[in-house]
């Protein structure tokens, strides 16, 4: 399984970006997918998640109805789309995997991408 994310940046607070992940070597409309992220000097944060089909979702408390996550089976490509960006919103986005939609939203997904930067400044 290989996920690349794509689309990190140097934004400004209040912009908007959206980030991309690709995901090949995986039958995707099977498996969970997410978005992760990590601020210097802070743990690993679990920001969103999809299940294999797209109906349903969970968000972190503090990206809730800021971000979007969707995905594109047909692509097999995930994607978060971010609005009304903060700096605190500044980490490295990871994606990531699992057949465990439940796994995934415990955090412990079994496959992860290489991240993507993402720096809001204010």
């Amino acid at each position: 399984v290989q996920l690349q994310a794509f689309g990190g940046g140097l934004v400004q607070a209040g912009d908007s970006l959206r980030l991309s992940c690709a995901a090949s070597g995986v039958t995707f409309n099977t498996y969970a997918v997410g978005w992760f992220r990590q601020a210097p000097g802070k743990a690993r944060e679990l920001v969103a998640g999809i299940s294999w089909r797209g109906r349903s979702t969970f968000y972190a408390d503090s990206v809730k109805g800021r971000f979007t996550i969707s995905r594109d089976n047909a692509k097999n490509t995930m994607y978060l789309e971010m609005k009304s960006l903060k700096p605190e919103d500044t980490a490295v986005y990871y994606c990531a995997a699992d057949p465990s939609y439940a796994d995934l939203s415990r955090g412990n997904p079994n496959y992860w991408g290489k991240g993507t930067e993402v720096t809001v400044s204010s």
